[in-house]
């Protein structure tokens, strides 16, 4: 253990915590730019790749959007889960909002005198014309999930008296990817894909997004001690309020 992490001051919920943070403000932004980009960039396209001889299909957006997990695992284990919990509720806003401006735009006569609104408004509507019942999968698939996310990581750091780090970011990505997708997918594509389809979906993309955390895991490591160091704590979530209805921190 080295002298720098030894002189981190371990800090348990609303006890000796710092008004301000040097570099809060900055991973909640990182947070919110990637789960609206993985969520408006890429979700409808399907891919094909073959690893070994054997084909791969899968959406486009999944690549990324394991990436806004890791992000919040940082969040709960150098700020804590309240911290983390006012990012869910921001990106909760974002996603809100994307959804009616794209609705909005979409659905707003196009100026007839302009050719090239011909092109454009099939193009946008075949890209960010997804139907509400999307949306709400998407939503309250990503509300839920990125709650068991920051609740587990936060339990585990306390139970584990913060050792073996990356049994928290790997098992809390079990859980709230799982979630995530038993959500998303039934919500999303019942009764338009058939159940065999629906399921097969969920596991693949549900183990490749283990998978995804599983090779950041060196890489998380190295920024949540390098922020730690920044920011001269190690925080518990001891005596936390883990009501998910609450910004307060």
């Amino acid at each position: 253990m080295s002298a720098k992490t030894i002189a981190l001051i371990r800090v348990e919920s609303g006890k000796g915590e710092p008004s301000r943070f040097r570099y809060y403000e900055f991973i909640l932004v990182a947070y919110v730019v990637v789960l609206l980009c993985s969520n408006l960039i890429g979700p409808g396209k399907s891919c094909r790749i073959a690893v070994f001889g054997f084909p791969l299909v899968f959406g486009a957006g999944n690549l990324f959007f394991p990436v806004s997990y890791i992000i919040d695992d940082v969040l709960t284990e150098v700020y804590g889960y309240a911290r983390a919990r006012r990012a869910t509720w921001a990106g909760f806003g974002a996603l809100i909002f994307a959804m009616v401006m794209s609705l909005t735009v979409i659905h707003l006569p196009p100026d007839a005198a302009e050719p090239f609104n011909q092109k454009l408004q099939p193009a946008m509507e075949l890209v960010f014309g997804n139907t509400p019942r999307i949306f709400l999968a998407s939503v309250l698939a990503f509300w839920v999930g990125d709650f068991a996310n920051a609740f587990v990581m936060a339990k585990m750091k306390i139970w584990t008296d913060g050792k073996r780090l990356w049994t928290r970011t790997i098992g809390s990505t079990i859980v709230s990817e799982a979630v995530d997708s038993l959500i998303f997918y039934p919500i999303a594509f019942i009764g338009l894909w058939n159940a065999r389809t629906v399921f097969q979906v969920i596991a693949f993309n549900w183990i490749m997004k283990v998978f995804v955390e599983v090779v950041a895991t060196p890489l998380t490591y190295l920024v949540i001690r390098r922020l730690k160091q920044a920011e001269g704590i190690d925080f518990y979530d001891r005596g936390t309020d883990f009501n998910p209805f609450t910004i307060r921190t």
